[in-house]
């Protein structure tokens, strides 16, 4: 890890994978974003089983990433300014288990950045943090149609009303808008 050209993953879930996706994307040294679930209970889950509730699995999004170009922190310091990690289950109007806070490390390197970035972060928050932090399990890619979804819809309603204010308050560049 560390090493010039190297990619490191990251598999973070913190609401709405669409979310997420348009935040890392914007990275520099982020090579891919790739929308998923992971965390439950269902080999190859469809979009529909995880919004059911049933299948354990969350929203997630897996980052690979040149670490020496973004670190992993850098990328923890995104993730909890782009979601509420005080939340359970739910970000804004996204309600059930599937939008959970977690953290699914790969290594104990990662584990210690997690919890390090969980505990440093706290004192800005009234609640408590919720997130969990544990192994990661297999990743699941979601669907095609989820793929790259911000860029690919910007005029969306949920692009406009929800990904976009988290990408300005993050300090993200959004998808240009035309009229």
């Amino acid at each position: 890890m560390g090493e010039k050209g190297a990619t490191s993953r990251a598999i973070l879930g913190g609401g709405c994978f669409w979310c997420l996706e348009a935040a890392f994307l914007r990275l520099p040294g982020v090579s891919r974003v790739t929308s998923g679930y992971a965390g439950g209970d269902q080999d190859n889950p469809s979009y529909e089983q995880v919004c059911s509730g049933l299948t354990g699995h969350a929203e997630v999004v897996a980052v690979d990433f040149d670490p020496a170009v973004a670190s992993y922190g850098g990328l923890l310091d995104l993730f909890f300014r782009i979601h509420d990690p005080t939340t359970q289950d739910r970000q804004g109007a996204d309600v059930g288990s599937q939008y959970r806070s977690v953290i699914f490390y790969a290594d104990d390197a990662q584990r210690a950045a997690a919890l390090a970035a969980r505990k440093a972060r706290a004192p800005s928050h009234e609640n408590p943090i919720v997130t969990e932090i544990l192994p990661a399990p297999r990743f699941w890619p979601a669907e095609e149609y989820h793929r790259n979804y911000y860029d690919n819809h910007p005029g969306a309603g949920y692009c406009r009303a929800v990904i976009a204010p988290k990408l300005s308050r993050a300090g993200l560049k959004t998808a240009f808008l035309k009229g």
